[in-house]
């Protein structure tokens, strides 16, 4: 069965010979692409059949157009179930009456390639899961902290590409990096129009889903189905990966939710718009994140006061993390990533650009502070008060 899926992913290259038309010039990647960077459709399938020993690699589901969705699953999973609905343990006022008899269990769950031409996320996914099986990155380096912070949870589950469609449409490993110039990762993210001119964001969300036949190429956003699965419709007829996503939250019950994106100057955990009860804890959160962020030189300053402040971050749009916490109960936050491609953001009022190391290293300090955070605060159940029940 693991054979079949791999090479299921392995052939989802095949659809990229149909766009024909994009120019020969965006295709040309770096010269030097590190060994670490990990983030194909293929790359991931071979990385998970030749090093995942110690983690369980399945299929959540299918995409859109058929290929599989595998997800890595460590520890053990809730047993039980609760007694009440999400919502219903919300008006009983405790959670423990939805999470069930093992609601002191704490699970993580991670994504990524959510949006196909956004790769950093998925590089840190396949590094995270290097570090679960041996304590080292694809680098070598060692990360004690994020073992440790593994250790102390009871369940893990990554799934390294979410929008497989979206990745497998992409062709190319890397982009060289352009300096300022973000032309070539937005046409590869938000599609070309048949002049060649980008689509832009936020431009690519007024038609979901997207008429491939009306682009000259429609970019990683979309499913196979043309859907952005960001802003799927949640409510109605979701999507298969949608779906697979919400099957996978309400059998898991996760506690915590990393959605990991790329389009920031610097990386920046972004103010979900869910549950207000879970206000304190995001921010507790936030501040946690990013005051490491800001310690490792990650930032646009080294002032922690500033970096770190989540006051600076205004409410996102209604959007996945929105759908998987009204679904699930779990604190669900997006991380958007700086690009490998192209670089805006200031350090001190010089253009600080993003190496590949520094790009991975953010990555995993995000799952490391995000893993302790879990570890250390006990979970869903702990974060919001208890009116019903006493313990």
């Amino acid at each position: 069965m693991m054979s079949w899926m791999v090479a299921a992913l392995v052939l989802a290259a095949g659809q990229v010979s149909e766009y024909k038309n994009i120019p020969r010039e965006y295709l040309v990647e770096a010269e030097n692409i590190p060994e670490f960077w990990a983030g194909s459709v293929e790359e991931v399938g071979r990385f998970l059949h030749r090093r995942v020993h110690k983690g369980r690699v399945a299929s959540i589901g299918t995409t859109a157009a058929g290929r599989p969705i595998l997800a890595v699953s460590y520890g053990r999973a809730r047993e039980g179930k609760g007694t009440t609905t999400f919502s219903g343990s919300l008006g009983f006022g405790d959670l423990r009456a939805y999470l069930g008899p093992d609601h002191q269990r704490k699970v993580y769950l991670g994504l990524a390639g959510v949006h196909g031409g956004e790769f950093e996320g998925i590089v840190g996914m396949v590094n995270l899961l290097a570090v679960l099986e041996t304590g080292r990155d694809l680098r070598g380096k060692e990360w004690p902290e994020i073992t440790a912070a593994a250790q102390a949870l009871d369940r893990i589950i990554i799934v390294p590409i979410t929008n497989v469609d979206g990745r497998a449409r992409v062709p190319v490993r890397t982009q060289r990096h352009r300096g300022s110039d973000f032309t070539v990762h937005e046409y590869f993210n938000t599609g070309g129009r048949p002049d060649g001119k980008i689509i832009g964001w936020p431009q690519c969300k007024e038609f979901i889903p997207l008429d491939f036949s009306k682009t000259q190429f429609p970019g990683g956003y979309p499913n196979g189905a043309g859907v952005n699965i960001q802003h799927d419709d949640f409510f109605g007829r979701p999507q298969p990966e949608t779906r697979a996503l919400f099957e996978l939250t309400a059998r898991e019950r996760p506690d915590l939710i990393l959605n990991m994106h790329t389009g920031a100057a610097f990386t920046t955990m972004l103010r979900p718009f869910i549950e207000p009860a879970l206000t304190p804890a995001f921010e507790a959160l936030f501040r946690r994140v990013q005051t490491r962020l800001t310690l490792e030189k990650l930032q646009s300053s080294d002032e922690v006061s500033k970096e770190a402040d989540p006051a600076r971050q205004r409410m996102s749009g209604y959007n996945l993390d929105t759908a998987l916490n009204l679904h699930s109960g779990a604190l669900a936050v997006l991380i958007e990533s700086p690009s490998h491609g192209f670089s805006t953001g200031k350090r001190y009022g010089k253009l600080f650009v993003h190496k590949p190391d520094d790009i991975l290293n953010a990555q995993l300090i995000c799952h490391q502070e995000s893993m302790k955070f879990l570890a250390e605060t006990g979970g869903r159940w702990r974060w919001t008060p208890n009116r019903g029940r006493q313990p």
